[in-house]
């Protein structure tokens, strides 16, 4: 068949600015084909939106009809009945039976920041319900992930008739099936990757369950207990629960859980996902909560909070108690209503952040050698896989992220116990699905436990079975690794220079936000900037200023770059042009706005004129 005429053709974009090879080893790559940019062209014709937010949507798949829509997701628009979930109708019609009876409910959640808030959700419309509901948050260390026999045991002597499990639960046969032993009810509420094996349970709601055709996959947990608040709400409200004394509670209302919980997860920026971060964010910033906003105050978060404020600031403090504190602190503050307690909460979950952060540190060393070690000179290796006796469980995960980061391949860390049993995390790069294998793993009795999703999995393995999990990940997912792997792209937005970086841009491109998993923040380029400074500061940090020809002046910061192929490249080229990429973010000090450049790649000009694309 002969395409139209007017069909432009399809290629592969060239390389961004001519970099073919940056030195940190990346091809610049322009995000958009010639399909893309006309698409870009087509949406400033359309909509009269600035070139480069045009060409940010294009890059995004954003169709010129979505636009609108884009730039202001909607719950209203985006939340799909809820009964599309398998099991959803179940599911509300029990939570909403234990509200009209006032029954002792007990929530299970998982001890990370996604399981915090998705059991301080539901903790707060039960309360509202006008009941007391039971939480338990397992020890990381003692208990492990997800629900135990001992534990639901517990809950059943208290008086519980309905367990509810918030993050976990889709794996759990065991522990699940002596709930229902004990004669307790049992709703599942998990987001986690399912097999064909499920607990027998009154409602198992996960929509990455096999027979769920929701489409809501993508869904953190904490979104996930929102949308079935939804359904509990209906159906009291149908049986004419809520009055004057009893009103229905403002779920949006709630929505800086659900943002927190959806951004420090890693879900995809997507559909739902951006509509409840993004109204979740104009929640947290008029600081009516107590608890959120105790945590803004001690992560000294002075601006607005955006969403990478979420991942990297608030959600590692509320995690610190999961990892080496008290289980439940998280939970604690976001429930809290005294703001003197909250204070005093998140003062003690600062506190365990940074003594979480020492820890890390040292296992990441370590981590790091055994890595490089095994690698080798020849770069060999699909998956990583360090173990060690010594390291604290509770930060196994971050472990394993830095290890990815580094050597740009999925990776694991494990702490081995003097009992011969290692429990670890595992984090993986796009395209490898690392839950998948680990589950098959588990089938196979190579490992003890484990589960996960796509790109985070969790396992727990004996000592001896090491050598035979590092052979099985290497057969299972080398190919994988080496397809995605294969080409080390960096895929830029536009290009700018030192003059236009000012606040009133970056303004104009957070349009398109929020930006995190699924929607990458936007990625410039300044041409041939002059290096006219760089010196180390913070925790391996490098601040820099970059200047244009015309004189204009930036300044950059390249994060935990020290020590790294970026900090090296900056500090040999002092004084040099280099071609930069990096994102924009806004400073704020003492009321005032200043436009900070977060450089991620830098490389040498050819010697001929550059040309911007």
């Amino acid at each position: 068949m002969t395409p139209p005429a007017t069909a432009l053709p399809v290629e592969a974009p060239q390389a961004f600015l001519g970099v073919t090879r940056s030195l940190t080893d990346k091809l610049w790559r322009d995000r958009l084909d010639p399909r893309g940019a006309a698409k870009a062209l087509a949406i400033v014709q359309r909509h009269q939106l600035p070139e480069l937010l045009a060409r940010v949507l294009a890059g995004r798949g954003v169709d010129i009809d979505a636009v609108t829509d884009f730039l202001d997701p909607t719950i209203r628009k985006l939340l799909p009945d809820p009964f599309t979930v398998t099991e959803m109708e179940a599911a509300a019609k029990r939570i909403a039976d234990a509200a009209a009876k006032g029954e002792r409910v007990a929530i299970f959640g998982d001890y990370d920041v996604d399981g915090a808030t998705s059991a301080a959700l539901l903790a707060w419309h039960l309360r509202h319900c006008g009941l007391d509901p039971l939480i338990h948050i397992p020890d990381r260390i003692f208990e492990g992930y997800g629900p135990n026999v001992e534990a639901v045991r517990g809950l059943a002597a208290k008086g519980a008739t309905l367990l509810v499990t918030v993050d976990c639960g889709t794996t759990s046969i065991e522990p699940l099936a002596e709930a229902k032993r004990l004669g307790m009810s049992v709703v599942v509420i998990d987001h986690h990757q399912a097999g064909t094996e499920l607990p027998e349970v009154d409602a198992l709601v996960n929509p990455n369950r096999l027979d769920d055709l929701s489409g809501l996959g993508h869904l953190a947990a904490v979104g996930l207990v929102l949308v079935t608040l939804v359904a509990v709400n209906r159906e009291l409200r149908q049986r004419g629960f809520w009055s004057s004394e009893m009103p229905e509670p403002d779920l949006l209302g709630m929505l800086h859980h659900v943002a927190l919980g959806t951004v420090a997860d890693v879900a995809p920026l997507i559909g739902l996902n951006r509509a409840f971060v993004a109204k979740g964010l104009i929640a947290m910033r008029r600081r009516d909560h107590v608890g959120h906003t105790a945590l803004m105050d001690v992560a000294r978060l002075n601006g607005p909070p955006e969403a990478w404020h979420l991942g990297f600031m608030l959600g590692p403090r509320v995690n610190a108690g999961g990892r080496i504190g008290r289980a439940d602190l998280g939970v604690r503050l976001l429930l809290e209503a005294d703001s003197v307690e909250a204070a005093r909460i998140a003062a003690e979950l600062d506190r365990l952040n940074s003594e979480r952060r020492i820890i890390e540190q040292a296992a990441e060393a370590q981590a790091e050698a055994e890595a490089l070690a095994s690698i080798g000179l020849e770069d060999k290796l699909g998956v990583i896989v360090t173990a060690s006796e010594g390291w604290h469980p509770g930060v196994v995960g971050l472990v394993a992220s830095r290890l990815k980061e580094k050597f740009s391949r999925p990776a694991f860390a494990i702490a081995l116990e003097p009992g011969g049993i290692g429990t670890g995390s595992g984090r993986s790069i796009a395209g490898v699905d690392l839950g998948k294998a680990v589950r098959q793993a588990v089938a196979d009795g190579i490992l003890l436990k484990g589960g996960g999703h796509a790109m985070a999995a969790g396992v727990t393995l004996r000592k001896e079975k090491l050598a035979e999990f590092r052979a099985y990940l290497e057969n299972a997912l080398a190919q994988d690794v080496a397809e995605a792997r294969h080409v080390n792209e960096l895929y830029i937005d536009g290009a700018v220079s030192a003059r236009a970086v000012t606040p009133e841009l970056a303004t104009t491109l957070n349009r398109a936000g929020p930006f995190g998993s699924g929607n990458p923040e936007p990625v410039l380029a300044l041409p041939a900037h002059q290096l006219v400074y760089a010196d180390e500061v913070g925790q391996a940090h490098l601040r820099l200023r970059l200047k244009a020809g015309d004189g204009a002046i930036v300044n950059g910061i390249a994060f935990r770059s020290v020590g790294q192929k970026l900090g090296n490249a900056l500090l040999a080229n002092r004084g040099q042009q280099l071609h930069v990429a990096g994102s924009l973010s806004v400073d704020r000090y003492q009321g005032a706005e200043r436009v900070q450049f977060r450089v991620i790649d830098v490389a040498l000009p050819d010697q001929g004129p550059s040309v911007i694309r």
